[in-house]
């Protein structure tokens, strides 16, 4: 799969399958892209040097020589983490390095629109090593042979320029169209459902399982996957575990799905304990590479079968949200749903009763309004400095 080629395409489909009538007032754009996807560019040719590194690819090879320059239990110190990724392409790629540049999935789409190469936000700069604290580049990874590799950073939803000339007449945009910068899928989510309160999370139930928890303390544990976005003068902690919806899709039909999910019965609990994954390798809330899939034994009833996968994800959402809890994160208090799962109601009724809290669907399921928010942000203060 030319995975390149295919977000290219994808951007050029949204951007034409926006009606002609609006087109016409669309004031700002902003992207949210897969955590820790990555891509390096030659800033010259503006050329891929490799294929893309995926969100949940691991780079074991690397983990070694960046847990010996990173603090103790920092983000990066994961095989899965964009920082071992550009290291394994860093000691691999045969030819000269000193043009490349490299760009997270978001910052990469944004720069087909902008046309300046390097500009990155600080969510999706998180897992290179960016201090959203410090809100730098930390000295230790400033002092390393790659660190010229490193995109600026900016807050999310700030802008970057104008969309370019030709990509703004062939789709019909106006010429002071603002392209903003973006953030990370579950952030995006995060923005969507407006929770603004300390103790107040959501999970996002799409192809993973990702959770995020408001907090007044930040929290970070490479060993378990946790790491903490800034969202202003708060954290966001949490982190991403890679079952979720693309394993019921392997599984099972959308129509399957919705059919046997209205004959479980969501106060009933499943003996069936299995840990739902599409490959190898688990992020959280255990960081472990190795990690096998376990989806047997499978019941003769797929009812039954589905509901020991959907209440098997929820006991791993509940463990991710006491992991939080016990690292020191202000404790959660309300779950809020978004992603294709939320609109599975039995799930919700399960994942209420396993974690013990009130669990509701966000009024915005999805994290591209989140990242609509972040573009009228990035718009409104243009429009005020201006």
């Amino acid at each position: 799969m030319d995975w390149i080629q295919s977000w290219k395409d994808t951007l050029f489909l949204l951007l034409d399958d926006v009606p002609v009538s609006l087109r016409e007032v669309v004031a700002s754009i902003a992207i949210d892209g897969t955590s820790a996807t990555t891509i390096i560019i030659d800033s010259r040719s503006e050329e891929p040097l490799s294929r893309a590194f995926l969100y949940n690819e691991s780079c074991p090879d690397a983990l070694p020589l960046v847990k010996s320059i990173a603090p103790a239990k920092h983000t990066v110190c994961s095989g899965s983490s964009t920082l071992c990724k550009l290291v394994s392409w860093w000691n691999s790629y045969p030819s000269s390095k000193e043009s490349a540049v490299l760009l997270h999935q978001a910052d990469w789409l944004l720069w087909l629109l902008h046309g300046k190469l390097g500009v990155s936000d600080y969510n999706n700069a998180l897992k290179v090593g960016y201090d959203p604290q410090m809100d730098s580049y930390p000295p230790w990874l400033l002092s390393q042979p790659y660190s010229h590799l490193l995109p600026s950073v900016q807050d999310p939803g700030t802008k970057i320029g104008c969309m370019k000339e030709d990509i703004r007449t062939q789709f019909g945009y106006p010429k002071d169209c603002l392209v903003c910068t973006g953030t990370t899928d579950s952030i995006a989510a995060f923005l969507a459902a407006r929770a603004t309160q300390p103790g107040k999370a959501v999970t996002s139930l799409g192809s993973t399982l990702a959770i995020k928890l408001l907090s007044s303390r930040r929290v970070e544990d490479a060993r378990f996957g946790v790491y903490s976005h800034r969202l202003d003068d708060k954290w966001l902690v949490g982190g991403a575990s890679n079952t979720g919806g693309a394993v019921l899709r392997h599984l099972f039909t959308d129509e399957q799905l919705e059919k046997l999910s209205e004959q479980i019965n969501p106060f009933e609990i499943s003996p069936l304990d299995y840990y739902p994954l599409q490959a190898v390798g688990e992020r959280f809330p255990v960081a472990d590479p190795k990690m096998e899939p376990r989806l047997h034994p499978r019941p003769e009833s797929d009812v039954e079968y589905l509901h020991g996968i959907l209440e098997s994800i929820a006991r791993i959402e509940a463990k991710g949200y006491k992991l939080l809890k016990d690292l020191g994160a202000t404790p959660v208090e309300e779950v809020i749903t978004s992603g294709g799962g939320s609109k599975n109601q039995k799930w919700i009724k399960i994942r209420e009763r396993v974690l013990g809290l009130p669990v509701c669907k966000a009024d915005q399921t999805e994290a591209a309004y989140g990242a609509a928010l972040l573009a009228m942000k990035g718009a409104c203060e243009n429009a005020t400095s201006d």
